[in-house]
């Protein structure tokens, strides 16, 4: 595997409501070895910060920009950064 990546990400659409959390939770924890959170945001969208192996985290960005079968995605906008190892397991966050 290649270096390790740090992302937040905004996800836009109808994302808030049909469970894009919990899924977006499940889908790192399946991935494997990713760190990070997924919250809603007051406007509507949700926010996913998550670090780990590159590959890993492009996955978990790849599965939001579809997100699970009632959410409606209307985009993703994601910012890389350098991993910084100050994320917890990833989990919902509230």
């Amino acid at each position: 595997m290649s270096g390790a990546a740090r992302v937040t990400a905004i996800v836009t659409g109808r994302v808030q409501g049909v469970a894009f959390r919990a899924a977006t939770a499940a889908q790192a924890q399946q991935l494997g070895g990713l760190t990070g959170w997924v919250r809603n945001l007051p406007d509507g969208s949700v926010e996913i910060v998550a670090e780990g192996a590159r590959e890993r985290v492009e996955a978990l960005l790849a599965w939001a920009r579809r997100g699970p079968p009632a959410a409606r995605v209307a985009g993703v906008q994601a910012s890389w950064g350098d991993p910084r190892g100050d994320l917890p397991p990833f989990d919902i966050s509230f």
